[in-house]
């Protein structure tokens, strides 16, 4: 038996915050806010978007190792975050997330017709997030609600490691019975789900303008002039840099010229690890 590499893709692996539902990556970064409120320490909206994508116990353990948070935190309370802290802090944050996730569970738009697109071209939608299953299940209903159902989704807890290691990227190979992980696209508004997609051996899009690094509604970006748009970009592209995506899109839209150039590669016998 030889080994035959894949001449088309069989999957797209996809981000939910930023990628198919919440323009902008509002959800998880304002609830973060809120939750360092509760206890005293003020957090701003830019600094809880750094470690985005990744679980959110470890994304609330990142905060508090930033000196200038960990600082607010000792002045509240005498002494630098412990684990256990992280663990009061995330106890909060998850009620406040479950509470509040369907004030932006929209999804954004164009997604669905994409998504429709990919699975006329014979693709599996496979999903992935750094929330954990409780919030995802509603999360998950939500979305079904306008339109959009997942041929399967993996909570950041239902796998040993979440991002920016493979494993909820590779559970998805599994689940969905995919024979290759060249055969797959990993699509994701974070640097974790680009580095969580690269460790998978797959092909990335980075997002640049529905996610977390730009920020913005999806108004917001639209009345972007187009000469700050453009900065924009190139300032993302280099916060993308290191985790080496194959692609750089605006946002989901643009991913079916992606899907054919990379079959195309593949046709030719590239391979994603080889890029």
């Amino acid at each position: 038996m030889n080994y035959q590499q894949p001449r088309q893709l069989q999957a797209a692996i996809l981000d939910w915050a930023g990628t198919v539902v919440d323009f902008g990556s509002f959800a998880p970064t304002q609830i973060f806010v809120e939750a360092f409120a509760e206890f005293g320490v003020e957090v701003s909206l830019a600094e809880a978007r750094g470690p985005m994508g990744m679980g959110k116990w470890d994304h609330i353990r990142t905060l508090c190792n930033v000196v200038e948070i960990a600082e607010r935190y000792r002045a509240a309370f005498g002494r630098l975050p412990t684990d256990d802290d992280v663990t009061a802090i995330y106890e909060r944050f998850m009620p406040l997330q479950i509470a509040k996730i369907a004030e932006h569970s929209a999804l954004i738009p164009g997604a669905l017709d994409t998504i429709t697109s990919l699975r006329n071209q014979g693709l599996k939608i496979g999903s992935c997030s750094g929330y954990p299953a409780v919030v995802m299940e509603k999360v998950v209903q939500l979305a079904e609600r306008n339109g959009y159902v997942a041929d399967h989704v993996v909570a950041t807890d239902e796998v040993p490691n979440g991002r920016p290691y493979p494993a909820q990227a590779l559970a998805n190979v599994i689940a969905l019975g995919i024979s290759d992980v060249a055969a797959c696209v990993k699509v994701d508004d974070t640097t974790p789900g680009i580095l969580e997609g690269r460790s998978a051996g797959m092909w990335t899009v980075a997002l640049t303008c529905s996610g977390n690094a730009l920020g913005l509604t999806y108004a917001q970006f639209k009345a972007l002039p187009a000469e700050q748009l453009a900065k924009e970009r190139v300032r993302i592209a280099q916060l993308f840099e290191g985790s080496r995506p194959h692609y750089l899109i605006d946002t989901i839209n643009e991913l079916p010229a992606v899907i054919d150039d990379i079959n195309a590669r593949l046709k030719r016998g590239e391979t994603p690890q080889g890029v």
